[in-house]
């Protein structure tokens, strides 16, 4: 298995995308992934960051106020448990850091039962119904680490099925299709079960190691993956994408637009989301993170201006406020500090699964939890209140529940 590079919104204190391309190799990897850790190693060193941050452009102006004028339905965020989140912790789950199959399921089974109080079928029926064709969002970045484990998501399925969802309704996918295939999710491990990425992308030619761009740029200057995305279906930000090779071919656009897979417009009926417990900087990467920067295109160039707003904006739109029932973040072994990538001095087994209909009060649970171990561990904490104030904005967009005061975490 090769390793791979993940490409993602990074900590404040880390370089972009653009400038690792140009580094080029295992120093540009290093300079975007080290996170809060390479501020320190830098104090270390002598090399002091400026006393006061440069100040910040004012926000780029987005369609937001499109997503909010489309009608909910009965399914939209922050779902039938605005709220609440569950926590199943048995430390059985993974013994000598290899999952215990047969414990994770039980660990599913005891968090569905937990966070609605009804039987598993019955439970079904409050977030899905038998025709409806379900996705399965994962996080494959860090295989073999951190990833979403292959074992939740069996027991996952285990459930749908066994409450009458055939198996050929059921889709395992993420943004990109080599990720998937290098974290596990392949056809012959999921028999009957499709798997999709929302997009191709040839890392060779995006790290500048070859200069043939035939696998996936067209001959009409096009991107291989364009029909894979709905242009009538969009968030946009008065930002323009890069319009260099190496960011088109891992964006497929370079606009102004960030266009919702088709998968989402078109094909799936609902889905369940599969993060995985991990940091991202002084934030976290966790159900929103996956989903926000996972359902569309043309993303690098958001991150500098719009940062997490993104994982409340995206999520805003239909293609997931009305179709992601359920949210269940890994943190069988979870990671404080060194990601979004996966990085094994930071990973530690917690044996942990968290259950919630509202992706916003899951992660502001999630943050409270990484925050207390980061400082467990001695890494220097910056508890700014912008790392959770998209979290807020989330709440007073309707999306979720995020005051500490009504969040109603239960330990099942």
């Amino acid at each position: 298995m090769r390793e791979r590079r993940y490409r993602s919104m990074p900590p404040d204190d880390a370089v972009g995308r653009r400038d690792f391309l140009k580094a080029g190799g295992a120093i540009g990897a290093g300079l975007v992934l080290a996170g809060r850790s390479l501020l320190a190693a830098q104090q270390t060193e002598g090399q002091q960051p400026p006393a006061k941050p440069p100040a910040r452009p004012p926000r780029p102006k987005t369609n937001i106020e499109d997503a909010l004028k489309v009608s909910r339905t009965k399914w939209s965020l922050p779902g039938p448990f605005p709220g609440r989140v569950v926590e199943v912790h048995d430390p059985a789950a993974m013994p000598d850091g290899k999952v215990d199959a047969a414990v994770v399921k039980a660990m599913v089974e005891r968090g569905i039962r937990g966070l609605t109080g009804k039987s598993l079928k019955k439970s079904f029926g409050l977030f899905l119904t038998k025709t409806d064709v379900v996705g399965l969002k994962v996080n494959p970045v860090g295989p073999g680490l951190i990833s979403t484990r292959l074992e939740l998501v069996d027991a996952v399925i285990d459930w749908l099925v066994s409450c009458g969802l055939p198996r050929r309704n059921i889709v395992i996918w993420d943004r990109f299709d080599y990720m998937l295939t290098d974290a596990g999710f392949t056809a012959e491990r999921y028999p009957g079960i499709a798997i999709e990425g929302l997009q191709t992308m040839d890392e060779a030619a995006a790290e500048g190691k070859t200069q043939d761009n035939s696998k996936w740029l067209k001959p009409d200057g096009t991107h291989v993956s364009v029909p894979n995305f709905d242009q009538e279906v969009f968030y946009w930000a008065d930002v323009e994408g890069p319009k260099d090779l190496p960011y088109l071919n891992q964006h497929v656009f370079n606009g102004k637009h960030s266009y919702f897979g088709r998968l989402l417009t078109k094909k799936l009926t609902k889905f369940i989301n599969l993060p995985v417990f991990k940091n991202s900087g002084n934030a976290i990467s966790m159900a929103t993170k996956n989903i926000g920067y996972g359902a569309v295109c043309n993303t690098n160039r958001l991150h500098a201006p719009l940062f997490l707003d993104v994982c409340v904006e995206v999520p805003a739109f239909w293609p997931v406020r009305d179709k992601m029932v359920l949210n269940i973040t890994d943190g069988l072994r979870s990671q404080y500090d060194g990601g979004p990538d996966k990085n094994a001095k930071f990973a530690y087994i917690d044996n942990r699964l968290f259950f919630a209909s509202d992706p916003f009060a899951l992660d502001m649970v999630c943050h409270n939890r990484i925050v207390a171990k980061r400082k467990e561990m001695g890494v220097a904490v910056n508890e700014n209140p912008r790392f959770t104030d998209y979290l807020r904005y989330a709440e007073k967009l309707g999306l979720g529940v995020v005051d500490p005061a009504k969040i109603a975490h239960v330990k099942a």
